[in-house]
């Protein structure tokens, strides 16, 4: 008897409908035969699906099986097919109806004594259950209020593969599975850090307001102990609260990863990601054998932050380059390509030095003129072209640690930048870009028009600085947000200074 099971195949941060085709055949040798590009946790199925429903209570009888699993040239890996391949076992051998199969999508781990394991990426798969028309979705109940958050499509948590059968078979009611969305949404403007707790720094919570208002790349350089990862931490108090759909979309690739706690249902908040100056190339852009989104996926719509930039391996940091420019990243391999969103905002620090104190009056510098340029030359040319505010973060005085306030906190921050974005969104629409990091071309031509004095001043920095084309354009959008920050309609040359004084290690390089 043949029995056919929805379920999806995970490429990405996608999911591609797969057909399980279960042929039981009472003649011949007993035997079971899998086929369909699965690999080897598929293949291992067998194993824990027999065993699964023989202590739940279920008997096959001696058969020879096939399983195809449809298409045959999409992979397949995972132990998501578990539930679906049970299912497909008991409708082909009699022991449930098979039409009471029709229609749902399933998924599921399952332990050897039938119980229903969590696994990764639910979401896309609840997605592709409502975009395939799907009557609803089964899934282990810890992933149920993941799932729910795509509206329009029931959803239903089991914990064993009895209840599953029972359910299917009318005999057990239950209740759709209600999405937290709300509840995680609620949370997302609770930080535990302000903005206000950082004693001194004023300049470089400017620096901080400009890039979270226009979505800018930043680098803070200045001695240990000056707060840099201070600032960076609370970056994600200042920018504008995720959208619902850019949620979605953060959730799909935390869901892909394994990342989402059992209580939450949805990202609701801008990620902030710090991985370690150690991580490979693999662990920072994605990969693997069995390729899994990096760093600067997690990272989208939140913040990547790079402390210590130097210390990243060479290779590591060329690698982001093409992430900075397209905002996604695509790994290769022989038998596919998967493409994983990458728009992040990068934050870095770096000491001046390799002892940290060059620019702090208080510490004496052992290093010698060679060593600071073989320090700073880590960082290539091109990296930092791509990086629009490099800030100065001095030592911070004992009378402004000492101070009752800690000056501008981030609800203030995140009001300037909120009405900033107010003003990008009303000027671009939908013709262009969204924000003035994105700036380029004839966009930038219209977006940035400058005139005869502000040309005369920004032809006169770029030679006293060499400043490269990129780096020109960066300034230009740059003094877009600071014109924004103001409620200016045009860039004038207080603008373009400012802007100009954020770009502290072209100074350096240059002199």
């Amino acid at each position: 008897m043949l029995c056919t099971t929805r379920t999806a195949a995970l490429l990405g941060i996608e999911a591609h409908a797969v057909e399980l085709e279960v042929d039981l055949a009472r003649q011949g040798m007993p035997a079971f035969t899998l086929v369909g590009l699965a690999e080897g946790a598929v293949r291992e199925a067998k194993e824990r699906v027999f065993s699964a429903l023989k202590n739940s209570g279920y008997r096959m009888p001696p058969s020879r099986i096939t399983v195809n699993m449809a298409p045959a040239d999409l992979k397949k890996s995972g132990s998501a097919y578990d539930l679906p391949l049970a299912l497909g076992l008991l409708g082909a051998s009699g022991a449930m109806e098979a039409e009471r199969l029709e229609g749902w999508l399933f998924s599921g781990e399952l332990s050897l004594s039938g119980e229903l394991k969590p696994i990764p990426g639910v979401l896309p798969l609840a997605v592709r259950a409502r975009d395939d028309g799907a009557r609803g979705i089964l899934v282990p109940r810890a992933n149920a209020a993941e799932a729910a958050v795509v509206e329009g499509l029931e959803v239903y948590g089991v914990e064993t593969l009895a209840q599953a059968v029972e359910f299917l078979s009318g005999r057990e009611s239950l209740e759709p599975a209600q999405s937290r969305a709300e509840e995680d949404f609620a949370r997302r403007l609770r930080f535990s850090l302000d903005f206000a707790e950082v004693k001194g720094q004023e300049h470089a919570k400017r620096a901080v307001e400009i890039a979270a208002a226009g979505a800018h790349n930043l680098l803070f350089s200045g001695p240990p102990g000056s707060g840099k990862t201070m600032l960076a931490k609370r970056i994600p108090t200042v920018l504008p609260p995720l959208a619902f759909e850019e949620a979605l979309e953060v959730t799909k690739i935390y869901s892909v990863a394994g990342m989402l706690a059992e209580d939450q249902s949805l990202v609701a908040t801008r990620p902030f990601r710090s991985p370690h100056h150690t991580i490979s190339d693999a662990g920072l852009i994605g990969g693997g054998a069995h390729p899994r989104p990096g760093e600067v996926s997690l990272g989208h719509r939140g913040v990547l932050f790079l402390d210590e930039l130097p210390e990243f391996k060479k290779q590591v940091l060329e690698a982001l380059r093409q992430p900075l420019e397209d905002g996604r990243v695509t790994i290769s391999r022989a038998a596919l390509s998967l493409t994983y969103p990458a728009d992040f905002m990068l934050v870095a620090a770096l000491n001046p030095c390799p002892c940290g104190y060059l620019t702090d009056e208080r510490h004496g510098c052992s290093c010698t003129p060679n060593q600071v340029r073989a320090y700073q030359a880590r960082v290539s040319g091109p990296l930092l072209d791509r990086i629009d505010l490099q800030v100065e973060a001095p030592a911070v005085e004992y009378h402004e640690m000492r101070g009752d306030g800690g000056g501008t906190d981030s609800a203030t921050m995140r009001d300037s930048v909120l009405r900033a974005r107010k003003v990008q969104a009303a000027r671009f629409g939908q013709s262009g870009p969204l924000l003035n990091a994105d700036l380029s071309g004839a966009a930038l031509e219209a977006h940035c028009t400058l005139g005869d004095e502000e040309h005369r001043f920004m032809e006169g920095a770029f030679q006293r600085l060499g400043l490269s084309a990129r780096a020109s354009t960066r300034v230009l959008r740059l003094a877009r947000t600071i014109a924004d920050l103001e409620g200016a309609d045009r860039i004038t040359t207080p603008h373009l200074a400012e802007a100009i004084s954020y770009r502290g290690l072209d100074r350096s390089r240059s002199g």
